[in-house]
């Protein structure tokens, strides 16, 4: 599971934690109902033989994951600690975001 893996789950709906957790306790995601919905409309074809697009119907829905890394230029770019000094962000209405 990748650190970026909220940027998928913004974009699917889909609990990737979650997921992993229930396929590795052997569960069946097809009893999943967002994750075989998701999944069904992964191979779903239009009819005529053209894949359809499972983020099609998502919409106007955007997600951006970032990451504050410090290293250390005289050091070989080894990570490095330090304190951010000052860090200001924007608010939005509609817009979600978390610090861990």
């Amino acid at each position: 599971l990748q650190v970026e893996h909220p940027v998928t789950e913004g974009i699917t709906g889909l609990n990737l934690p979650a997921l992993q957790l229930l396929t590795a306790m052997g569960c069946d995601l097809r009893s999943v109902d967002r994750a075989r919905d998701f999944l069904v409309e992964a191979y779903a074809t239009d009819g005529e033989g053209a894949a359809y697009d499972p983020f099609a119907r998502v919409g106007a829905k955007h997600t951006m994951a970032a990451r504050i890394t410090a290293e250390n230029t005289a050091d070989g770019w080894k990570p490095t600690v330090g304190a951010i000094a000052n860090i200001s962000f924007q608010p939005l209405p509609n817009v979600w975001g978390y610090f861990s």
